[in-house]
């Protein structure tokens, strides 16, 4: 099942976008196959991200570890690697030395700052890489501090989503070639690339460079949050006339009043008599009020609230596995339905499976596991 089934993906355990970008192409039917570090549990956040991997625990430090996931390495399609730069080849897995034992390998790498630049081997996190791809100075109110936006941007979405693309695209041409090569994704590049629609926008003279003024950055009132009477919030994103008029209609407000909305002059007093106007009902008396009208009105659900909303119990946009609140694999195929196989598997819970699926016997796995190359986390 999943579109990549057939696919053979190395993953070298890490954290943030490489799991998450090997959770993206098993959830699409590859065969991914982790390589941890001895340890035993893993982090909570981390637990979703192995679901549909296959886990061995090989010992990186030993050269004959290092010799089996080369040996891995030449009957796979793809590897991911999620370090900073020169350690993979510190460790003899560097890009040359794969694709020297396997020339059709694709060698997917995520990095914070990429490959080189003055930043290359500097720590960072996702609110580092968006500070300086200029994506967090635009984000939050005016007058106020820019506003992070959890780690979805560089982390995952210019991140992992990028890499799982670039890999897809690697493997698409490998066909037509024969030769594998490496992809090169940056959190950074990625951060920057999400921001294509903004950037066109500093050519316009209407866009203010000001954080918190404009249609999108909670500048407008017709595209922003509202608390209401019970202490939640709802959303509106009324931008084109027809939904801006329906909302205006469903919310009682004169239409002259409230007419000219493209008016940024009278942007700061609407927001004031829309939020004040939203606190005197609860979200869902303003839901029930709203009903079916277009007016691109929606309430800000929690996630337990949102694993229950009939929107996305119809397409099962959430489910639980392992007992926990899982987004679903997308997007959807017609013919090739992307399925999860499994839950989280225990570190090494596969060495027998992988290695036998490799040609290795029993004894040699017994040797490889009694000499610490290879373990099993209990």
């Amino acid at each position: 099942m999943g579109p990549l089934s057939g696919i053979r993906v190395i993953e070298l355990a890490g954290m943030g976008p490489a799991p998450f970008c090997g959770m993206m192409l098993a959830d699409m039917g590859a065969e991914v196959i982790c390589i941890n570090r001895a340890r035993s549990g893993r982090p909570d956040e981390q637990i979703m991200f192995e679901r549909g991997k296959k886990s061995l625990v090989v010992n990186l430090k030993r050269p004959e570890g290092v010799q089996l996931v080369l040996k891995f390495c030449k009957k796979a399609d793809a590897l991911i690697e999620g370090f900073r730069p020169g350690v993979m080849e510190r460790l003899g897995l560097g890009p040359e030395v794969c694709l020297a034992v396997n020339p059709k390998l694709v060698y997917g790498r995520i990095t914070g700052w990429g490959q080189g630049g003055p930043l290359n081997q500097k720590a960072g996190h996702d609110i580092n890489y968006i500070s300086v791809a200029g994506v967090l100075q635009a984000i939050g109110r005016k007058a106020q501090p820019p506003m992070p936006p959890l780690n979805l941007i560089a982390d995952f979405g210019g991140g992992g989503m990028l890499l799982a693309f670039g890999i897809a695209c690697a493997l698409l041409e490998v066909q037509k070639s024969g030769k594998g090569q490496v992809v090169d994704a940056a959190m950074i590049d990625g951060s920057a690339l999400l921001m294509a629609m903004f950037l066109s926008r500093y050519s316009d003279p209407r866009f203010s460079g000001e954080r918190g003024t404009n249609i999108f950055d909670t500048g407008a009132h017709f595209y922003n949050v509202y608390e209401t009477k019970d202490g939640k919030y709802i959303s509106v994103g009324a931008i084109e006339p027809q939904f801006y008029k329906a909302l205006i209609d469903k919310l009682g407000l004169d239409p002259v009043e409230f007419g000219n909305y493209m008016d940024r002059n009278a942007w700061p007093e609407c927001k004031e008599k829309f939020a004040s106007l939203f606190k005197l009902k609860t979200r869902d008396e303003w839901c029930n009020l709203m009903g079916d009208a277009d007016a691109c009105f929606t309430p800000v659900l929690s996630i337990p609230e949102a694993y229950e909303h009939p929107q996305n119990r119809e397409r099962s946009t959430y489910i639980k596995l392992d007992g926990i609140i899982q987004a679903a694999p997308a997007p959807r195929y017609s013919r090739t339905e992307a399925v999860i196989s499994h839950g989280m598997h225990s570190p090494g819970q596969d060495t027998d499976d992988v290695l036998t699926d490799y040609g290795f016997t029993k004894d040699e796995i017994k040797a490889f596991l009694e000499a610490g190359i290879l373990s099993v986390d209990k």
